[in-house]
């Protein structure tokens, strides 16, 4: 079994409408607990928006910190969810499954061999 980032990008801007974001997390809880069942999920999370953030970098052998995104754009990593998958194919498809509850695009990225 092979271990797979399903990476949740949103949009920047407000959050949907309370009743919207309820329905939401009801389909990704009976997600999660479905990947539980089936013995893929392993962790995930949902992030703080990019304005919490901070950034650590090296920059002629001194380590510098600043606050906030390093970039600026109209979508950000809202969450991640880390699963065991046979192969790509099912890791697809439960990133497919994941679109469908959260309504956001899914990065489906395998970790490099030897990880896990």
């Amino acid at each position: 079994m092979k271990l797979y980032l399903l990476t949740i990008y949103q949009p920047d801007g407000p959050a949907p409408a309370p009743e919207a974001l309820a329905a939401i997390m009801r389909e990704v809880s009976a997600l999660r607990e479905e990947m539980k069942a089936s013995g893929a999920y392993v962790f995930s999370g949902g992030l703080q928006p990019p304005s919490a953030a901070a950034v650590v970098r090296l920059k002629e052998r001194e380590i510098l910190s600043t606050d906030g995104p390093y970039i600026e754009t109209k979508e950000y990593v809202g969450g991640l969810t880390i699963i065991r998958a046979a192969d790509l194919d099912v890791a697809l498809e439960f990133g497919r499954r994941l679109a469908h509850a959260t309504r956001l695009p899914i990065e489906v990225r395998p970790f490099q061999d030897g990880a896990g």
